[in-house]
């Protein structure tokens, strides 16, 4: 996971140098208020003696009024003073929006109610409006979302103590039963009487065959299919198995179970032009895991995205390390096909089961990839 998120930083951080390479370039990115650009330059206007930070929201100079300067330091060193409004010369403001975001999780962290969007936004220095812009952007989702993944995490924790299910979902903060087993399946993967006997009953069928990647592992519960592992050792990928679900009862070595094992390794060996599979899939994941791993299946074969793009399609442009790590924890390859999603150059890199594999399969779908 971390190796994709390099990879993705690498990338962002190359298009930001080539973006602002010249002065032309520069002076657009004065004009259209680019914040991709503060941090790259500052520009000081001649008539007023004031410098700034390209996203600056004051009136734009005259272009033969401006100065590009590589430094704050330069730029008072020739003699301008800081923006009052922009203060290029304090704390970046992408460094102060996540200290803003970061001290918000740490306040819904913190207390068993419900913390309306007005008070988060108070108590962090921002207008309502702001804050629930800037923290989907930083996080890719709303502070409500948030707020609810929290509290299911407080329920899971509390029948794991041994609570009773009422007293677990009273002390996680939820004002009534009802709002939380609206959501419970989806939140703990299986009713919370189940969950607190330790998904006693649960019932998990797998088969591991071969494919021309190696071994491949494919798991389904009652909902659908839950894993499709890749590797080069069969065993290892059953205790992979039973490490995510330690739990549940595993049965293998089911014969009627082959046929959809079958038809995994043709979606992973098909050549280009072969028609996809679509399975019947137990997806269960935070609310912003599942956003990315829905639009993850919409790529058809033979096309890829960049991380970038694909925040940009769920709606959250600034969440593109939230993309990676999304990308990272999907258990099942091929089904939901997070091989697509490549680099802001094109290249290969940070896949779950190896980027020899990644490429492979996106050769077999017709796409040139070359790994970093």
């Amino acid at each position: 996971m971390s190796d994709g998120i390099t990879a993705i930083n690498e990338g962002r951080s190359r298009e930001r140098r080539d973006r602002f390479s010249t002065e032309e370039a520069k002076w657009r990115a004065v004009v259209a208020r680019d914040a991709a650009a503060d941090g790259r330059f500052f520009f000081g206007v001649r008539t007023t003696g004031v410098y700034c930070v390209p996203s600056c929201k004051s009136r734009v100079a005259r272009r033969e009024n401006v100065r590009i300067f590589g430094t704050a330091a330069e730029a008072e060193g020739a003699g301008f003073r800081a923006c009052k409004r922009c203060c290029p010369n304090g704390p970046r403001r992408g460094e102060v929006q996540a200290a803003a975001v970061a001290k918000a999780c740490e306040l819904i962290r913190g207390t068993e109610k419900r913390v309306s969007l007005g008070d988060l936004a108070r108590k962090v220095g921002m207008s309502a409006f702001h804050f629930h812009r800037v923290f989907k952007a930083l996080t890719g989702v709303t502070p409500k979302e948030f707020g609810v993944a929290e509290r299911a995490q407080r329920v899971r924790k509390g029948l794991l103590r041994g609570k009773s299910v009422t007293e677990a979902i009273y002390e996680a903060g939820y004002g009534s039963n009802g709002r939380f087993y609206a959501s419970c399946g989806q939140r703990l993967g299986m009713a919370p009487k189940e969950f607190r006997a330790g998904g006693v009953g649960m019932e998990i069928r797998f088969a591991v065959g071969e494919c021309s990647l190696g071994a491949v592992l494919v798991a389904a519960s009652a909902r659908g299919v839950c894993a499709i592992s890749l590797g080069d050792d069969a065993e290892a990928l059953v205790r992979e198995l039973e490490e995510e679900f330690p739990k549940a009862r595993l049965v293998g070595d089911d014969e009627a179970f082959e046929g959809l094992v079958a038809r995994v390794v043709g979606m992973i060996d098909a050549t280009r032009g072969a028609v996809e599979v679509k399975l019947p899939l137990d997806v269960r994941g935070t609310a912003f895991q599942e956003k990315v791993w829905r639009a993850l299946r919409s790529i058809p074969a033979g096309k890829t995205v960049s991380y970038g793009e694909l925040a940009k399609r769920i709606g959250v442009p600034e969440a593109v390390r939230a993309v990676a790590r999304a990308c990272a924890t999907n258990r099942i390859a091929v089904a939901i096909p997070c091989h697509r999603v490549v680099r802001l150059d094109g290249a290969v890199s940070g896949y779950r089961w190896g980027v020899e594999r990644k490429k492979a399969l996106l050769q077999r779908e017709g796409v040139e990839a070359r790994a970093t």
